[in-house]
């Protein structure tokens, strides 16, 4: 997060203006990270301290005007001023309505130049497609039905998903990687694998400038599983080959592609601009390069652009683990190295699939 980001986010908690879910995202972010929590004391004292000028300011002018009206009325008497004494009166007397009128002149250039950002932004944001998917299930849910012989368990039936995307497995005791947006506003969160079997999941993470989320499965039917990949810390390199791995509908679906800038939507740094065919659902899907290393995660599109697609960059989710590693209660362990590096695709995927899910929620 940039300093003009963090400053921002730091007023607005101040000001109460956060919604729940982002005051609980910050708070946790501010006890974990001890220079935003000296951030946030500082600017708390710096307000008040400007507050507390701005009301001694108002008192001394408030006694000076009481002065003048009393002589004005003859009460008092004060001595004639000439000169550079009288210029220096007049504008002790008026500066403070020049002030006033300066502010105003301030305010309006202020106004007019957050109107623009905030149409340049709402222009910016509406040329984008956020790839969460919409989702009608029935509200009866059937149970998922499965033979002893895959040594599945019947489930019960799950309240009906509203929304869903997609999320791939970071540490394989049940730490699932997707966007901000598509977990965004969910009070029930389920991941679904490539089998129909689904487990209970709970968010531990969000950053809503690289558009990440962190999902935990607290399920007592999850089983530990080997992730056959890694995660690139590096950058990526323009025309290098890529593939996905999605939910654009309820059974996992392929595509691929390249990566065609390093940086995403109007130039974001943060995030890597790919040509791919992608769909609502698609939201959260890992992004593979050859040797079965994470570059990315899938997260919007171009609206007016076809195949025009933006994914978060892979290093942005070793920042959300120094983040959660100050934390002693989340200890994931990423792969050091990817066991896919010179397998055809057919058997990169049939090694991947497992650890992709769909995410659900209402």
């Amino acid at each position: 997060m940039n300093d003009i980001l963090l400053l921002d986010a730091v007023e607005r908690y101040l000001r109460g203006e956060m919604s729940q879910q982002e005051k609980m995202y910050f708070e946790e972010i501010r006890k974990n990270n001890p220079d935003i929590d000296q951030l946030v004391v500082e600017h708390t004292i710096f307000i008040n301290q400007v507050n507390d000028y701005s009301d001694i300011k108002t008192f001394k002018h408030s006694l000076h005007e009481i002065e003048n009206k009393l002589a004005d009325e003859g009460v008092i008497a004060k001595d004639s001023l000439h000169g550079k004494a009288k210029v220096a009166y007049l504008w002790q007397r008026y500066k403070r309505n020049i002030a006033v009128a300066a502010s105003i002149a301030a305010f309006f250039s202020l106004l007019t130049t957050s109107l623009t950002l905030t149409y340049t932004n709402k222009t910016k944001q509406s040329e984008l497609t956020q790839l969460k998917r919409d989702i009608i299930e029935d509200t009866k849910n059937e149970i998922k039905n499965f033979s002893v012989n895959e040594l599945q368990p019947v489930q019960p039936p799950a309240l009906p998903a509203k929304f869903g995307g997609t999320g791939f497995l970071i540490d394989g005791k049940g730490y699932i990687v997707t966007n901000q947006h598509v977990i965004m506003g969910m009070k029930n969160l389920r991941v679904e694998n490539n089998k129909g079997v689904y487990y209970n999941v709970v968010p531990v993470y969000g950053n809503d400038t690289t558009d990440l989320a962190i999902l935990k499965i607290e399920d007592t039917a999850f089983k530990n599983i080997s992730l056959p990949y890694s995660i690139k810390k590096n950058t990526s390199e323009l025309g290098e080959a890529i593939f996905t791995l999605g939910y654009p509908k309820d059974e996992i679906v392929y595509g691929e592609g390249y990566l065609s800038s390093k940086s995403g939507f109007y130039g974001d740094t943060s995030s890597y601009q790919l040509t791919i065919s992608v769909n609502p659902g698609n939201s959260g899907g890992p992004v593979i390069n050859k040797y079965g290393e994470i570059v990315g995660v899938i997260s919007s599109k171009e609206k007016n652009s076809d195949g025009v697609v933006f994914a978060s960059k892979s290093k942005n989710i070793f920042n959300a683990l120094e983040v959660l590693k100050k934390d002693k209660r989340f200890t994931i362990k990423l792969n050091s190295f990817s066991q896919l590096k010179g397998l055809d695709r057919v058997n990169q995927i049939k090694r991947i699939e497992d650890c992709v899910f769909m995410v659900k929620g209402n």
